[in-house]
């Protein structure tokens, strides 16, 4: 029976994809690096900040990545002044799911100061009832992340589903061990993100309430 339902961030709730594209390519102008093309940048979604820009541009060294670090944080606090909307159906869907029982947690490749500052000017700060972001654990694809927020409610696995949009989110919760929806509007398409054996892909977020549902008395052996 699924308990615990363990939501990305960008891409899957907030519709920030865009957002985190322009400051990634802008960073990359300020530190003189070429700018990833927008499908490039758009491809990083979900790790880690660190990881991300290791991805992008491998040959960088320690210093350059701290630079980038700093300029695509300055970048996005500034676009983030007013907050990325959550996409059409998240809001009505995540109450209706509390509503009902569920405990509602986030595991994202932001920082814990961007996830807080983004809870607090949406007030959502009390709303989930955990969250773990990369800076203060492993970086998706690991399932450390996943782990510890079973471990703080003391469930098992298959009490939980992931919710992500991209192959980071379904690699991690294969890893754990852990049932994963995918939803097919964010960072990566479809197709890939059906290679993970995802108990649904859905297109629309207000599909998800059904979904879950369907799972809530199905136990994965």
């Amino acid at each position: 029976m699924a308990k615990l339902l363990i939501f990305d961030w960008d891409g899957t709730l907030c519709d920030s994809l865009d957002r985190i594209v322009y400051c990634i390519r802008a960073a990359a102008r300020d530190c003189g690096l070429s700018e990833p093309a927008p499908e490039d940048a758009r491809e990083i979604v979900g790790l880690g900040l660190v990881e991300a820009l290791t991805h992008l541009f491998p040959s960088i060294d320690e210093g350059q990545v701290a630079m980038l670090r700093g300029s695509y944080s300055r970048h996005f606090v500034e676009q983030d002044a007013t907050p990325s909307p959550f996409y059409p159906g998240v809001g009505e869907t995540l109450e209706n799911l509390r509503n009902q029982g569920y405990l509602l947690a986030v595991a994202t490749g932001k920082s814990r100061r961007g996830l807080d500052r983004v809870l607090g000017a949406q007030g959502l700060t009390e709303f989930f009832h955990a969250s773990r972001c990369a800076d203060e654990t492993a970086s998706k694809p690991d399932p450390t992340m996943l782990y510890e927020l079973l471990d703080q409610f003391k469930l098992a696995p298959e009490e939980a589903l992931m919710i992500g949009d991209t192959e980071f989110d379904m690699a991690m919760s294969v890893n754990a061990g852990m049932r994963c929806i995918a939803v097919s509007y964010g960072a990566h398409t479809a197709e890939r993100l059906l290679a993970y054996q995802p108990l649904a892909c859905v297109s629309q977020f207000s599909e998800l309430e059904k979904e879950v549902n369907n799972y809530k008395n199905h136990i994965v052996m």
